[in-house]
């Protein structure tokens, strides 16, 4: 019975991960969601903005959005590019143990019956098997990028590597986002 219900918890959780999908292309906050993209102005042509993914959104996938959202702002602007003064992208990283599932501290092999051998006499005592208790321990991973963006009018100068015209950063990232449902 007992192995039954950790056997269902156990498919229950790689159920509920299974659903776990990426941070939509959409504003923070949308639907409840963390993460997404954010903006604020700072002057007429500059702005900050950000975009946050959750523990399975890739970095490439967060600097993708950031990029999509600084052209769509240039462009609904009525600029035709935008350059990168500042640009940041930050990994957040922490650590989550889950027990072993089918770990059992005392079968009928290992138990409080069972003695172990310790300097010439037998105790359950220095056992290193004793207080055993197993678990795995998970990397979680979360990006953010950010940028202060200048726009621009016209053709894009030619030889800065943070230049960016808007609409072909549109039309080459605009269907690789993941949009929400």
């Amino acid at each position: 019975m007992k192995t039954r219900s950790i056997l269902m918890v156990a498919a229950a959780a790689l159920a509920l991960s299974a659903c776990a999908t990426s941070t939509p292309y959409a504003p923070a906050g949308f639907n409840g969601q963390r993460g997404g993209y954010a903006e604020q102005r700072l002057e007429t042509d500059r702005y900050r903005v950000s975009f946050a993914g959750n523990s399975v959104t890739s970095r490439e996938q967060v600097e993708m959005g950031l990029l999509l959202r600084a052209a769509e702002i240039t462009v609904e602007n009525g600029y035709d590019w935008f350059s990168t003064v500042e640009r940041a992208t930050d990994r957040d990283v922490r650590y989550q143990t889950f027990p072993d599932p089918f770990y059992r501290p005392y079968s009928r092999f290992w138990g409080p019956s069972w003695r172990y051998y310790h300097r010439g006499y037998w105790s359950r005592w220095n056992d290193p098997f004793w207080n055993r208790s197993d678990f795995d321990v998970r990397e979680i991973d979360r990006f953010e990028a950010n940028a202060e963006i200048v726009l621009g009018r016209g053709t894009k100068p030619a030889g800065d590597p943070n230049a960016f015209d808007a609409r072909e950063v549109i039309a080459n990232l605009g269907g690789r986002v993941t949009r929400p449902m």
